[in-house]
């Protein structure tokens, strides 16, 4: 290219018999023509064009994508225009070499630029698209997550502009990798922290506002950070956990919880006729009637269980179709009212700890 617009320069100077410095700003004047009509032509190829074509598709990520491209992608046909351009100026001959590097050096920033705005415009279209099912992300994973990548894309365009300016990148990586092994023992913790937020973010074992409960801690999930994660707990106050110490621990989420099963024991006294006895059942089973009580499943069974120490024991198990724990425990309330009420009218004494002690008196 240079070649050609040099001999085109030294024709338009002799055919115009002026001096060489001529021809060569009107070669430069033409290229630079020719650049701010190629940049014309990619402004209406993405306004007359591409635009519409992304506004006729049913997702708006490609939208997302050319909104966040378009000025860069005019920045570096401008950059490659102006360098066409002073090209075939003689005056420049002598730096060609660092003006070749720095324009190199200008391409490769726009490109890594337009690389992090894809990968922003990627990363919120995600976020979006998993807010709309109902799942919720971390706004700080997701920052730390768009920051990582962007630092991928800078740290090889640090390397391009290094090889751009003809420096051999063995010793460079090397360094660099010493360097990571360096940054990582001194960060061993933090890192671990950090990796585990990243765990809890792509494996998913909670999410904000998931009920769990960590060995004696109970609590909703308030906020998922980099290093740590803030529990509030029943009592009010509020649980911070490293993350580390979160993802070795057994953790229960009630909210996986699709239906909630429930299991009580009632004791009545050993005096109870065996004619109440089995009524028992019958009665807990009217009690526990799904079309009576909205929020019950099912009754699963109800067993005269044991011989206790000092009752005759029934249990019960049943099945709620939610997992929220108020409506669970007024659900129970009711049916302990119910059940008290009932044993009332069948005249079915409820036991509590008793003992008999019986005396015998030694003849005198």
């Amino acid at each position: 290219m240079n070649n050609i617009s040099s001999n085109l320069a030294e024709y338009i100077s002799r055919e115009l018999n002026a001096p060489p410095v001529v021809g060569e700003l009107i070669v430069s004047a033409i290229l630079f023509a020719i650049a701010i009509v190629a940049g014309w032509i990619v402004y209406f190829i993405f306004e007359r064009y591409l635009k519409r074509w992304a506004e006729k598709t049913e997702t708006k990520l490609d939208d997302m994508i050319l909104q966040n491209i378009k000025a860069p992608i005019y920045a570096l046909v401008f950059i490659i225009g102006v360098y066409y351009a002073i090209s075939p100026l003689s005056i420049l001959q002598p730096y060609s070499g660092l003006i070749s590097i720095l324009f190199s050096v200008a391409q490769i920033l726009v490109v890594a630029f337009i690389a992090t705005r894809v990968i922003n415009v990627l990363v919120e279209w995600y976020a979006e698209k998993r807010i709309k099912r109902g799942k919720r992300l971390s706004e700080h994973l997701l920052f730390i997550f768009k920051k990582s990548l962007q630092a991928v894309v800078y740290i090889f365009a640090f390397l391009a502009i290094l090889a751009a300016f003809n420096i051999d990148l063995t010793n460079v990586v090397v360094g660099l990798g010493v360097g990571g092994i360096a940054i990582a023992l001194a960060l061993q913790n933090i890192l671990s922290d950090v990796f585990s937020a990243f765990s809890i973010y792509f494996d998913r074992p909670f999410e904000v506002g998931d009920f769990i409960v960590i060995g004696d801690y109970m609590g909703t999930v308030k906020k998922i950070g980099i290093k740590s994660t803030r529990i509030e707990l029943l009592q009010g106050e509020e649980l911070v956990v490293s993350n580390r110490d979160l993802v070795s621990e057994k953790i229960r989420n009630f909210k996986k919880m699709k239906r909630r099963r429930i299991s009580f024991v009632i004791g009545v006294t050993y005096d109870t006729p065996i004619e109440k006895l089995r009524k028992i059942p019958e009665i807990i089973k009217e009690i526990i009637d799904p079309k009576k009580i909205p929020d019950v499943d099912h009754l699963e069974r109800v067993h005269f269980k044991e011989f206790g120490p000092y009752s005759l024991n029934f249990e019960i198990v049943y099945y709620m179709k939610t997992r929220d724990y108020i409506k669970y425990m007024d659900t129970q309330q009711a049916i302990n009212f119910a059940i008290k009420e009932a044993f009332e009218k069948e005249g079915i004494e409820m036991a509590f700890p008793t003992q008999t002690i019986y005396l015998n008196r030694a003849e005198t």
